[in-house]
């Protein structure tokens, strides 16, 4: 797989301009005019840079993550380094919108190359991309044109700052819309609930969680079409709690009725729950119910 290590090569790829700031790029055409085209193709590739995007009146796909998406509407949406893309000769020949791209070492030594890393988007795969209203579309565009004054004007010693002041507020923007778009989308929300339980039953009745032991979130969230991060967020936005904290209730609930067995022993219980050590088991469920799995089961033949 083809890696870039710097921007100017990746753009160089591309087959776009080199940019003015060897670490730094921008390329909008958000009132007029189109954005230049990329190749028309490319197989997985990776760099060390960081993209953010928004892309309207693209036709055709591009292949992120493990996922595709159709650009036929506007989005932004956001690349980390080091993370595969690629796309076909199906991607539209002009598009509107802007491209931002930053080496990851351009924001070294500012707070915002360690904030960068707290925002989960830029682990969500494409089709999780954010879909702005027109509001905050202009809000973003607004953004962008100031970053996009200060990259054309000739560098001095503030130049960096504020391109990374922008940045910053640019990123805090998207990460409120994101915020927003998760309490819009409350009905895919439950619904990723339920496939997310559908997953782990199905697990459980194909003999796998005893035979292979608990699923990873990374795994599930696979099965689901969806990155791990994302799954979390949505999850904890809708009910408070993440993946992991829903993945550990559903194990307890099924102790709960595989416990009043009483020919089971509490290790026995643990393993066909997928646990590797029983006294794990045994703590998780005293940390959830309050009662070890022992005491569970006695308080249940009592009654």
């Amino acid at each position: 797989m083809k890696h870039f290590k710097t921007l100017s090569a990746y753009l160089e790829y591309l087959e776009l301009p080199r940019p003015e700031h060897p670490m730094f790029s921008v390329f909008k055409a958000i009132d007029k005019g189109f954005l230049p085209c990329p190749k028309e193709s490319s197989p997985p590739i990776t760099n060390e840079c960081y993209s953010i995007s928004f892309k309207k009146f693209v036709k055709g796909s591009l292949t992120y993550g493990r996922s595709k998406y159709d650009f036929t509407n506007g989005v932004l949406f956001f690349i980390a380094p080091r993370q595969v893309i690629q796309w076909d000769k199906s991607v539209v020949i002009e598009q509107k919108g802007f491209s931002i791209n930053f080496h990851e070492d351009f924001l070294k030594g500012s707070e915002l190359a360690h904030q960068i890393k707290k925002y989960g988007y830029f682990s969500y795969t494409v089709n999780e991309a954010l879909h702005l209203s027109p509001k905050e579309e202009k809000q973003i565009e607004s953004i962008v044109e100031s970053i996009d004054m200060e990259y054309q004007n000739n560098p001095d010693e503030f130049s960096k700052d504020i391109i990374i002041s922008q940045l910053t507020t640019l990123l805090k923007y998207a990460n409120r819309f994101y915020e927003r778009q998760f309490l819009n989308r409350k009905e895919l929300s439950n619904n990723l609930l339920e496939r997310f339980n559908q997953q782990l039953e199905s697990y459980l009745d194909s003999g796998q969680l005893e035979e292979k032991g608990i699923p990873s979130i990374e795994q599930i969230a696979d099965r689901l079409s969806v990155s791990q991060r994302y799954l979390s967020d949505t999850l904890k936005k809708e009910t408070g709690k993440t993946s992991t904290e829903h993945l550990q209730w559903y194990l307890i609930d099924e102790a709960k009725n595989i416990l009043l067995n009483p020919h089971l022993t509490i290790a026995e219980v643990a393993y066909k729950l997928g646990f590797e050590y029983p006294p794990y088991f045994s703590r998780l469920f005293k940390k959830k119910i309050g009662i070890s799995p022992t005491l569970y089961r006695e308080k249940y033949e009592l009654n």
